[in-house]
């Protein structure tokens, strides 16, 4: 049986903004903008190239404070490309941080939300997967 997963969840304060830093400086996919009723709103957006979407919205039931997520990783294909485009659109993102497992970008989202990249070694280099 596959396992596949397809939402996460991501608290934010103000909706509007956060869909706008998501899809203007991250590049996100708008996918659904829908307000169910009053207090209830969902958004959903996709990374670029992810088969995995983030929820952000209104009256979702998460007991997750904004600004306290700090354990979303992606994979990226370049590090330094990723955090010169991300400076580039007025991120601000923490510099290449080298590691034996991959090279790291971190960066915050408008409620502070901590979002790690990393760029996987090159394990057909010779890179260990340890």
């Amino acid at each position: 049986m596959d396992w596949k997963i397809e939402l996460i969840f991501v608290p934010v304060t103000d909706v509007d903004r956060a869909k706008e830093f998501y899809i203007e400086k991250l590049g996100f996919n708008a996918d659904h903008d829908t307000t169910v009723h009053e207090g209830l709103r969902f958004v959903q957006l996709t990374p670029p190239g992810s088969a995995c979407s983030i929820a952000i919205g209104k009256g979702l039931g998460s007991m997750v404070e904004p600004g306290t997520l700090d354990v979303i990783q992606v994979v990226i294909p370049d590090a330094d490309a990723a955090l010169a485009e991300l400076r580039a659109k007025g991120v601000e993102a923490e510099g290449v941080d080298e590691q034996e497992w991959g090279r790291f970008v971190t960066l915050k989202d408008p409620d502070g939300n901590r979002w790690t990249l990393q760029q996987l070694p090159d394990y057909a280099a010779g890179a260990s997967p340890s």
